[in-house]
């Protein structure tokens, strides 16, 4: 709430309505953004899965030949690793779920913002 301004600035036009008017309004664009990104990851909840389970195949494997040099060791590793994914895959849906949508939309606020 605005407060009445002194006499000597009656005069002055107050401009601040209109901005906060305007950040409602952007406020509300990302508010939707933000639903309709989690509205995607439920309706898509497949598509999803199968992006985590890429991304882990390729992560697991870069990080275990970066990490273990040993051939015998290094299959062993990654053996344990197509063993692991479907824990990972529970796991890191349910993260991403609660977590990427609001991630995304912020990392699309910062692009849209000059």
């Amino acid at each position: 709430m605005l407060t009445r301004k002194p006499d000597n600035l009656a005069n002055v036009p107050i401009i601040v309505t209109a901005v906060t008017e305007e950040e409602r309004i952007k406020q509300q664009r990302m508010n939707d953004v933000l639903l309709l990104l989690e509205q995607l990851v439920e309706r898509e909840e497949v598509t999803v899965k199968r992006i985590l389970d890429c991304l882990y195949d390729v992560g697991s494997i870069n990080l275990i030949n970066k990490k273990f040099k040993t051939r015998s060791l290094n299959r062993f590793l990654k053996w344990i690793a197509k063993l692991t994914r479907p824990t990972f895959r529970v796991v890191a849906l349910y993260w991403f779920k609660r977590n990427c949508p609001l991630l995304i939309t912020n990392w699309l606020a910062t692009k849209v913002k000059f």
